[in-house]
């Protein structure tokens, strides 16, 4: 697959993520990542069995899994930890599968980052952020939906819990129901737990994404503008729960 002429390391300086205003800090300053591994691109040591989070943040999240007994919930992570290898095939199977039905490649990578990320920018690379539900509901399909977290539905005391409780913890959702954000849909299972991902996010953001994309081969890819990747950056990098900021 060729790169498209714009993509041209000339041009790379000026989509830096540093354009964006500072982060501030929660912890781990003093901590370096590399691209790689903040991309999902290396080796992380994860722990626990259907866990597979950063020991801090497994700790952490064990100490709310307990709690969370009490008040008659059962937190279940669905998914955690995800490598660009297999960001990469659902990325690249959501994009077969919206060409296959006739979109245009850019309106089906639009479709695909409603809530899907481009593969090297999830934040489930960083082996702290979890998709969780309540496992004590059964429940028929996709659980991953918001509507099934509104009052009266399956998830609607799970999420009650977490909104008074998940903080505590250093767990905080990403993606909330604010109408004004921008990128990518609200998502009441997604948390993050800031002591880490604070800082990696701010590590993150000072890398180029453009010179980054332009050595990126996979299907898609080629669609991006210096403009996609400046307003993806913006909003579906950046425009998230302020208090991951």
């Amino acid at each position: 697959m060729q790169r498209r002429s714009f993509i041209k390391k000339t041009t790379a300086s000026g989509i830096a993520l540093a354009l964006v205003p500072s982060i501030t800090l929660a912890q781990d300053i003093d901590v370096e990542y590399s691209i790689l591994e903040l991309m999902g691109k290396s080796d992380v040591k994860l722990y626990g069995k259907g866990i597979n989070l950063r020991k801090e943040a497994h700790d952490a999240f064990i100490e709310m899994k307990r709690a969370a007994y009490t008040g008659g919930i059962d937190l279940k992570i669905v998914s955690s930890y995800r490598s660009f290898d297999r960001q990469q095939v659902i990325f690249e199977n959501k994009f077969i599968k919206y060409t296959d039905a006739g979109m245009a490649p850019l309106d089906a990578i639009s479709k695909i980052i409603e809530y899907s990320t481009i593969p090297g920018t999830s934040r489930h690379h960083w082996g702290t952020d979890i998709d969780v539900i309540d496992g004590y509901q059964k429940v028929s399909g996709d659980v991953l939906v918001p509507s099934k977290y509104g009052e009266g539905q399956p998830f609607a005391d799970f999420k009650k819990w977490m909104d008074e409780n998940s903080e505590k913890f250093g767990f905080y959702l990403v993606y909330t129901d604010d109408k004004k954000r921008r990128g990518f849909k609200y998502e009441p299972w997604h948390y993050s737990y800031a002591p880490i991902s604070i800082p990696m996010l701010e590590t993150f953001r000072s890398k180029n994404l453009l010179q980054i994309y332009k050595d990126e081969d996979f299907l898609g890819s080629e669609h991006f503008t210096s403009g996609f990747l400046r307003t993806y950056i913006t909003d579906n990098v950046l425009d998230i729960n302020s208090k991951l900021l």
